[in-house]
């Protein structure tokens, strides 16, 4: 029997719940990984969630003392951004292996530590980047890497979302903590171009704050590339009321377009007709924990969400904000 891979999951507020549903789904169809260990400040919480089940876990309070536990392989880190790069930091330190969720850090020198601590003690790091494990988006990159409906002449990409009035204490809402729409909701998409097309040449962005003290709530940004493409990404998490989140792209190439939206994702052919990919509804949360254990599994290198993207797009983050602030300047990303 195939060595299980243990994990130890810090924070369980919504996005750490949502980690350990994945886990269970994973357990039960007999992936070799097991969650271990669950730490949280507020552990009643904890056990209020997943129930009499709490007794199959370690349960800790403290990184710390979770940390002691040699057995673990991996810390999975759901903690609000701006513990992401002391979270992660420590734990390589502690020679165990990291998989923490976007965004990488609240900025590209944080990142830049995280990269260090993982290189210091040759710990694998790796960013949970969504998008890159989602089928759509994943026959998108398909499309685009192997030509088949030629060259892409424009890209569009929007996520639309309510306020995060759910997160504890508003933190989502204080850029300092959460580096605001900007940097949490936005970054998918970035994330998302870069992934498919590289490093733009400049990007040009605007933005607008809607909430006191949360940064860019409404942001809509131009990146530029030498082929003249046409790529542009918004995000507006200002949609209050009974507005429907919002996860769209519509993809324009020289034999076609594909386009997504929240029926789903359509192929439109240039010469005529129209089909619906036939394609699984596995989650990224589903597909990137199950990678990152089985590069781990096999002492492999991290291919699909190489920190030098993650880096990378923290910078480009970084670009659009400073164009925001020159009124939407075309700004050339400083790349390290």
């Amino acid at each position: 029997m195939m060595e299980k891979i243990k994990v130890g999951l810090l924070g369980f507020g919504g996005i750490g719940q949502a980690h350990y549903q994945h886990y269970q789904l994973l357990e039960k169809e007999g992936s070799p990984i097991q969650l271990q260990a669950i730490c949280d400040a507020n552990l009643e919480q904890v056990k209020r969630v997943i129930g009499g089940e709490h007794r199959e876990y370690d349960l800790y309070t403290k990184l710390t003392d979770m940390l002691r536990d040699d057995t673990l392989d991996y810390i999975d880190i759901c903690l609000p951004t701006y513990l992401h790069a002391e979270a992660s930091i420590e734990a390589l330190r502690h020679n165990k292996h990291v998989f923490c969720e976007k965004p990488m850090a609240l900025n590209s020198t944080e990142c830049q530590a995280m990269i260090k601590a993982a290189e210091d003690n040759n710990r694998l790091l790796m960013i949970a980047q969504c998008l890159r494990f989602m089928t759509y988006y994943r026959y998108l990159k398909d499309c685009v890497a192997s030509g088949r409906l030629g060259k892409v002449i424009s890209a569009d990409f929007f996520r639309g979302a309510n306020p995060p009035l759910y997160s504890a204490n508003r933190w989502m809402l204080d850029e300092r903590l959460s580096g605001g729409g900007l940097l949490d909701l936005h970054i998918h998409d970035v994330d998302m171009i870069y992934w498919l097309f590289g490093r733009p040449e400049w990007v040009s962005a605007v933005g607008q704050n809607v909430y006191e003290g949360s940064g860019y709530d409404v942001v809509s940004a131009h990146f530029g590339y030498g082929d003249q493409k046409v790529i542009h990404a918004a995000s507006d998490w200002s949609l209050e009321g009974d507005y429907e989140f919002q996860m769209t792209f519509r993809v324009n190439f020289e034999r076609g377009n594909l386009v997504l939206t929240n029926e789903g994702l359509k192929e439109n052919l240039r010469d005529g007709g129209s089909f619906i990919p036939d394609l699984d509804d596995r989650s990224g949360i589903y597909g990137e924990i199950k990678y990152f254990a089985d590069v781990i599994r096999r002492s492999a290198l991290i291919e699909t969400v190489p920190l030098a993207d993650s880096l990378s797009v923290i910078q480009l983050i970084e670009s659009e904000r400073a164009s925001i602030e020159q009124n939407g300047a075309k700004i050339k990303p400083g790349w390290n």
